[in-house]
């Protein structure tokens, strides 16, 4: 069978890159399979053995196990987010219940959990380093939350109520991914979309063409509710099928609506916490996270959301003004006409039009010149483009990495075009994770959804669009720098509202002065971008903050409010709108101009991605993000020194040490909320 499966066989490429030219989808599921009983064999090779439990005969075997399944796992998983072609979607909802089996057979075994829960108990009396007593300490934790304490009837259930959730969580993904689709918006007259640059156009027109629909222009939709177009196109009546569009995601009734699978969804989550001994799934997820628990949680955001609520009005007075006294029929400003009359204001109060600075943001540029240069600049690494190793897709890019003294680091993938077979949003995952013990280095990706433009015509960026590239590089450098020993470590494996702290660091260098000039140049003339629109972006940096938050916070909320139902409140037939409306009502947010970054039905990071009850921790991180930013700048900036020691002692520990022990081994104390509210226009 090895010799006809390449998931099953070494990979020839390097650093173990799967050779995606040789694998089909026939091969996925048998691979999984076979991977799923050589884990089985394994935890079973450890269970069986006679002697007491030790670090060497139970914690090492046990992180040596599951090698097979991680590989594929991560091979399979790159696809089904990145190009998920209709026979990809099928081996992903057959294989969603078999996953969910398998890790609960795992992390539910009465005997693997007998004898880590004995080394946990003689912890202080073992001669281990302080990685390896971590490692006893998270396995311990680990397999408790997860339920291996239970009675078996107990985990029968919920073992039966997780590949549900799998399943489900499968379907709403599926659903939305089939409606985004079926939802984009198509435009007969290029001067419906006038307004828009002439690449926006070129890559709207791209996609009709691409689905047979010649001499039209396509716009397809973003994961958000709102859409970068809304903030330059002229017709109103266009911006509102656009917004019309995004919001019905899910909610239109018919074979793609989301509505009763997210009903079910949160019935069995708030079932499971209570089998798990939680009040509800909030208390639980959070239980194990930075946060502690839901009220930590809703106390940061309720602290923020006054603030956001109060300059949202603010600035929504001044986008009516700007209404009354433009157009000749005025009317009530809506949340289509939010970002077309934000520029009108920006461009008003500090005579900036961020649409006008596409042309020095070119997509080649800002990666070479600005992404990769501060990561040489402040950590000494180097990149090659390796054209000779395939990816995944024609689109997909290889980098290797060198450290500074020349030793391999990795590689790093860059997919960042938009398809119809690629999920909404920006994200980096690993097809290859670092661990001294398996002797295997990083692979790391990172996806986005930039739309393509026809061949010959340069990508030119949104300022946006940079901040996500900067961002999710920002992941991959954690992906890339963990050096731990154990795989349960590697990479990103942190607490999840810790993850993304890094990535939101690796933001501050987009205005770094060196890196700003050196890839912000005009696309025709190599022009810098001038030193006056430099300033106007950093003197409006607060601007519109009040809707950037509540919208952001909104979301959080409404995640929070579907995650804290108890069992019998979640067994009501809720409906979905007037379930929102009450939720962003309780906390100040429901004002109909700012709607909520995600709605319900297509709100993926909650109901089909890893961040139930998590969304909050995007600004629950910003708090570390902002504090240490501060550091950096008063430490210098952009150097090698501060590189290192933030490589060192943040980055590269991964998941091998507590995050807030090692934010304090960084910063030398605990982080302060200041800088954030001041960032975000909040303090005061």
């Amino acid at each position: 069978m090895a010799n006809d499966n390449p998931l099953l066989s070494p990979s020839a490429l390097p650093y173990g890159m799967p050779d995606y030219r040789e694998i089909r989808p026939e091969h996925y599921l048998p691979a999984f399979e076979q991977a799923f009983a050589a884990h089985r064999a394994e935890v079973a090779n450890i269970t069986r053995v006679r002697s007491a439990p030790t670090f060497e005969n139970t914690l090492v075997p046990l992180e040596e196990s599951g090698r097979l399944l991680g590989e594929v796992a991560r091979t399979f998983y790159t696809v089904s987010s990145a190009d998920a072609t209709p026979e990809i979607q099928e081996i992903d909802e057959q294989l969603a219940p078999l996953m969910s089996a398998h890790q609960d057979a795992i992390q539910l075994d009465a005997q693997l959990y007998w004898r880590v829960k004995t080394v946990h108990e003689q912890l202080d009396g073992l001669d281990l380093t302080d990685e390896q007593r971590y490692l006893v300490t998270r396995h311990f934790t680990e397999m408790s939350h997860a339920g291996a304490g239970l009675d078996e009837q107990q985990k029968t259930e919920l073992t039966d109520l997780n590949q549900r959730l799998s399943t489900l969580t499968t379907t709403f993904e599926k659903n939305l991914l089939a409606d985004t689709n079926d939802l984009a918006v198509v435009f007969d007259s290029a001067d419906d979309l006038a307004g828009l640059a002439p690449g926006e156009l070129s890559a709207a027109a791209q996609a009709a063409a691409d689905r047979g629909l010649d001499g039209a222009w396509l716009v397809s939709l973003t994961l958000f509710t709102g859409h970068p177009h809304l903030a330059s196109l002229h017709s109103r009546n266009a911006r509102k099928r656009i917004m019309d569009a995004s919001r019905a995601r899910g909610s239109r009734g018919g074979e793609h609506d989301n509505r009763d699978v997210l009903r079910e969804i949160v019935r069995l989550r708030a079932r499971r916490a209570a089998v798990l001994g939680y009040a509800t799934h909030a208390a639980y997820i959070t239980s194990d996270e930075t946060a502690g628990s839901p009220a930590a949680v809703h106390d940061l955001l309720r602290r923020l959301a006054v603030p956001a609520a109060r300059n949202a009005a603010a600035e929504q007075t001044a986008l009516q003004a700007i209404v009354d006294d433009t157009e000749a029929q005025p009317f009530a400003l809506e949340a289509h006409d939010w970002a077309y009359y934000t520029e009108k204001v920006r461009a008003a109060e500090y005579d900036l039009d961020r649409a006008a600075l596409r042309p020095w943001f070119e997509a080649e540029r800002v990666l070479r010149d600005g992404v990769f240069r501060a990561a040489t600049d402040l950590y000494g690494i180097t990149f090659a483009e390796r054209e000779d190793i395939p990816a995944y897709h024609p689109d997909a890019r290889v980098f290797e990495i060198h450290n500074e003294d020349g030793s391999e680091l990795g590689l790093f993938v860059l997919d960042l075009y938009t398809r119809d077979t690629k999920r909404g949003g920006a994200w980096m995952n690993s097809i290859v994770s670092q661990s001294r013990l398996r002797g295997t280095r990083p692979i790391v990706v990172n996806n986005l959804n930039v739309p393509k433009p026809a061949a010959g015509t340069p990508t030119l960026l949104t300022l946006d669009e940079v901040t996500t590239l900067f961002h999710e590089f920002g992941h991959a450098l954690h992906g890339l720098f963990a050096t731990v020993t154990y795989p349960h470590f590697a990479g990103t494996n942190v607490f999840r509202d810790f993850v993304e702290f890094p990535s939101q660091v690796n933001e501050m260098w987009i205005y770094w002065p060196e890196i700003l000039t050196a890839y912000a140049r005009h696309i025709d003339t190599d022009e810098p971008l001038p030193a006056e629109v430099v300033e106007k972006l950093h003197a409006s940096e607060t601007f519109n903050q009040g809707f950037a938050t509540s919208e952001y916070l909104a979301a959080s909320w409404l995640d929070q409010a579907w995650h804290s139902l108890t069992t019998d409140e979640a067994a009501a037939d809720l409906d979905v709108a007037a379930f929102e409306a009450a939720a962003l009502a309780e906390i100040g947010l429901d004002n109909p101009a700012v709607p909520t970054r995600y709605s319900s039905t297509y709100f993926a990071h909650v109901f089909s991605g890893g961040y139930s009850a998590g969304y909050y921790s995007y600004i629950w991180s910003e708090v570390l993000d902002a504090d240490t930013v501060e550091w950096f700048r008063e430490n210098g900036g952009l150097t090698r020194a501060n590189g290192d020691r933030f490589r060192e002692r943040l980055l590269g520990v991964g998941g091998s040490k507590d995050p807030l022990e090692a934010y304090r081994d960084f910063r030398g104390r605990d982080a302060e909320i200041t800088p954030l509210l001041t960032r975000r226009g909040l303090a005061g």
